[in-house]
């Protein structure tokens, strides 16, 4: 069974590659796969590089336009849908507006595509900070709003690190599945939990299959000679505000002092997260050499194969590398829809969020729709 899938937001393509690396054989035999039919993004670099690597073949399934001038209505028809939806006003880094601010509304579009296209399951992505926004009341009024649609949702924070991303990553992930269909969609249970079965660390990702120095988007950054030098003083896991570092190296900043300025990566543990910044010392720093990591070191943390070329400048590249759902994440929760719908078993565990949306009786507090499961 192949699922053709559309998606909005759709960014560098971190989604739709895990998606491409799903495989689940049914136990009749049958192969379930995702194959891409559109995708909609409103930068024209992400485009690009969504395209070059994601379909090549078909580059005018990649709609490069604001959403909110898109004509969802006709756009082909779709078996599944994904959308990571624009996560600046749900940030806890920044102002945290939520719906209040320029980018909080427009998850109404992917519930405009599931209105219009009623694909039989979707997955919505967005900052963990999600939970927190407008006092609490704009992640559940997005879950009323999906599951009013006619969707069964198992929303969950998943922590990427505990699948295997050698970066400790957030996020919260809605998987829903269409009611008709009398299937649930349940959370994949951790590989890994830092004891027993170790996290994949900074080293394992950079180290375990070096990276060619010629390697697309491998560039180094140029440092001046006191960052190089301030650098070589901060030990792996530490930053700008390091006690070791000589006075005359250290930053003359007053007020808050973010932790992770100049901060080197620590070789045993995960990476902090990957974002899409890089400027006043937040490139992320490597462990063993006084630099910047470059854009493919980058992209390693966020399990992208080094064969994924992302194009455009340098800046851009860094931008797309950030803002991505790592691959690696992506394909297990792809994974568990396939079996979810192959009628394969998987071990799981109790989502976050528990959904009672589905009792018919009426509530007049909607907040409360959905109860926290203890996750430890």
């Amino acid at each position: 069974m192949i699922f053709k899938k559309g998606e909005i937001f759709c960014g560098p393509g971190g989604l739709s590659l895990g998606a491409k690396q799903a495989k689940v054989e049914g136990l009749d035999g049958e192969v379930y796969t995702i194959e891409h039919q559109w995708a909609n993004d409103i930068d024209n670099w992400a485009c690009e590089t969504f395209r070059h690597n994601i379909c090549p073949g078909d580059p005018e399934s990649v709609i490069q336009q604001d959403v909110r001038e898109l004509d969802i209505e006709s756009l082909s028809p779709i078996d599944g849908f994904s959308f990571g939806f624009p996560c600046n006003d749900f940030s806890v880094v920044g102002k945290h507006k939520g719906f209040d601010g320029e980018y909080g509304p427009l998850y109404t579009f992917g519930v405009r595509v599931l209105n219009v296209h009623q694909p039989k399951w979707f997955v919505a992505e967005n900052v963990g900070g999600l939970e927190s926004a407008n006092g609490g009341a704009a992640f559940f009024k997005i879950l009323e709003d999906l599951e009013k649609e006619g969707y069964v949702l198992t929303p969950h924070l998943y922590k990427f690190h505990e699948y295997g991303v050698p970066q400790k990553r957030s996020r919260i992930i809605i998987v829903g599945i269409r009611k008709d269909l009398g299937l649930e969609f349940k959370v994949p249970k951790p590989i890994y939990d830092g004891t027993i079965n170790p996290f994949v660390t900074v080293r394992q990702a950079f180290e375990d299959k070096p990276i060619k120095e010629d390697a697309f988007n491998n560039e180094l950054t140029r440092h001046n000679a006191k960052v190089v030098e301030m650098l070589n003083y901060i030990p792996p896991g530490e930053n700008a505000w390091y006690e070791g570092i000589p006075q005359e190296l250290r930053l003359n900043v007053k007020g808050a002092k973010l932790s992770q300025i100049y901060k080197r990566l620590h070789p045993d543990f995960p990476s902090y997260t990957v974002t899409g910044s890089g400027g006043g010392g937040t490139h992320m720093y490597h462990y063993a050499e006084p630099r910047a990591l470059t854009n493919r070191e980058r992209a390693r943390l966020q399990t992208f194969p080094d064969d994924y070329e992302f194009l455009g400048p340098k800046e851009q590249v860094r931008k797309q590398i950030g803002m991505a759902v790592p691959t690696l994440g992506a394909k297990v929760i792809f994974e568990a829809i396939l079996k979810t719908f192959a009628g394969i078993e998987y071990e799981h565990i109790e989502p976050k969020w528990k959904a009672v949306l589905q009792d018919p009786k009426p509530k007049r507090n909607r907040k409360n729709a959905y109860s926290k499961t203890k996750v430890d």
